[in-house]
């Protein structure tokens, strides 16, 4: 058999699960259904079958959250691809390829959305493994979900009758609700997973042949990209001018090589709140609640959040609670929440974009309060871990250590802070933040000045490449 390579798309913004996914720290980051985060349950639910470690195409901007949460996993990816802008799935797909046939390797490509639950890990790989004769014979694989009611938010994927791998009819769009009936009457159509097995060469000569332009910009997005030991930058102008379709209208609609294996393994793509609440682990009543949730009298609710939620006799109502948003809706209407998330962005607030709390590749922080001139911060420090040398035009910044060691550079003096003492940071003045301990450093910011934007930072040296 040949090897098996993922290839784990985690580029997604994952709106429909606003206000805990946000397009800074997207679904595929987040918990929602176990203790891992969903990209580390799709590498560990494929780990055992792989024959080598993932190679992984993600946002620009989320790079360090994605290296982190493998690093954790105690997994160092084959590449992290980084997507300056998006551009779809087949795109992504072509720059995965040719990074697997880089050393003139042909691997069995395993692709993979990483934001997925399967609750029936053995019944996934046994799909895929016997999806690999089909791949290594030259045949673009695609899972098709055996569906369980007519759902008219999923594609759907006509098969030919009988056997584990199936000739491919025709892919469907969504279709309404009379339709998804007969669809799933007749036993002849699954739901369309979006994964994926075939062999690099055969996908590259398939996109060649139906979309040559997108792999010819996919191509040089790649050969001109920036590698260093941790990530591989897509070239911006190249990859920005690759015209931007799925997978399965760039190839798998064309090909006459395309073949389905159905999946029944308790599927989901969880795509809202209602979804999430049908896989997660309900009451007698179908309620389903995480955190601390007191409800009376209520059905099939959903209720998620960090301080105390009551629920009084509701039927059918999605609660979602954050630092900074609440959100209230029915749980029928929750694919709606696209249209808030737009609202948002239209009046300029930032909480489509950020949570309150925001993650650097070196720490995070926390703002906990702000107001007319001033902003305050909970700034943690991870061990050994440093921020960039800069400076602010527009404030002037004091800390506070709450706990651990600070190493502080302010102009031309470097002070060693320890709890309970301060510092003040003049406007202007050029200045750093290292942890130098084993323990995580805490301290308190405030922020005062005419301006206090993140965009109100000149780098000039950066651990991480941002200067």
């Amino acid at each position: 058999m040949q090897t098996l390579l993922p290839v784990i798309l985690s580029g997604g913004s994952g709106t429909r699960l606003w206000p805990l996914s946000r397009e800074s720290y997207p679904k595929q980051f987040l918990a929602l259904a176990g203790e891992q985060t969903m990209l580390q349950a799709t590498w560990q639910r494929v780990a055992p079958i792989a024959g080598r470690a993932p190679l992984i195409v993600a946002n620009e901007e989320h790079r360090f959250v994605a290296a982190e949460q493998l690093q954790q996993l105690g997994v160092a990816p084959q590449a992290i691809l980084l997507e300056p802008v998006g551009r779809n799935t087949a795109p992504a797909i072509a720059v995965a390829a040719l990074e697997a046939t880089r050393d003139g390797d042909d691997a069995l490509l395993l692709v993979l959305p990483s934001d997925h639950v399967i609750a029936d890990e053995d019944a996934f790989r046994a799909a895929v493994l016997r999806a690999v004769s089909a791949a290594e014979s030259g045949k673009l694989v695609t899972f098709g979900i055996v569906p369980t009611g007519p759902e008219t938010g999923y594609g759907y994927i006509k098969a030919a009758s009988g056997g584990d791998v199936r000739a491919v009819d025709r892919f469907v769009e969504k279709p309404d609700a009379e339709t998804a009936s007969a669809y799933v009457q007749s036993g002849e159509y699954f739901w369309n997973s979006g994964m994926f097995l075939f062999k690099a060469s055969r996908f590259l000569a398939e996109l060649e042949k139906f979309h040559p332009a997108m792999l010819t910009g996919s191509r040089t997005a790649w050969q001109q990209a920036r590698r260093d030991s941790d990530f591989t930058r897509l070239d911006k102008v190249a990859f920005a001018a690759v015209p931007s379709d799925s997978i399965d209208y760039a190839v798998m609609e064309k090909t006459a090589d395309a073949v389905v294996v159905p999946l029944d393994a308790g599927w989901n793509d969880v795509g809202s709140w209602t979804a999430l609440r049908d896989v997660s682990k309900q009451d007698g009543d179908g309620n389903a609640h995480h955190g601390d949730v007191i409800a009376i009298d209520c059905r099939n609710t959903f209720a998620y959040g960090e301080r105390l939620i009551a629920l009084v006799g509701l039927d059918d109502v999605i609660v979602v609670e954050t630092d900074d948003a609440v959100m209230v809706g029915k749980s029928d209407r929750m694919q709606e929440i696209k249209q808030v998330v737009a609202r948002i962005k239209a009046d300029g607030r930032p909480e489509a974009t950020w949570h309150r709390k925001v993650y650097r590749p070196w720490g995070a922080y926390d703002s906990i309060d702000n107001g007319a001139r001033f902003q305050v911060k909970r700034i943690t420090v991870k061990p050994g871990a440093t921020l960039s040398l800069q400076m602010h035009h527009h404030r002037a910044e004091h800390w506070i250590v709450v706990s651990g060691t600070a190493e502080v550079t302010r102009g031309d003096e470097v002070l060693l802070l320890t709890e309970n003492q301060s510092t003040y940071i003049p406007l202007g003045v050029t200045h750093r933040l290292k942890n130098p301990g084993k323990l995580p450093l805490e301290l308190i910011e405030v922020q005062s000045g005419s301006y206090l934007g993140e965009d109100d930072i000149v780098r000039f040296e950066d651990t991480y490449g941002r200067s």
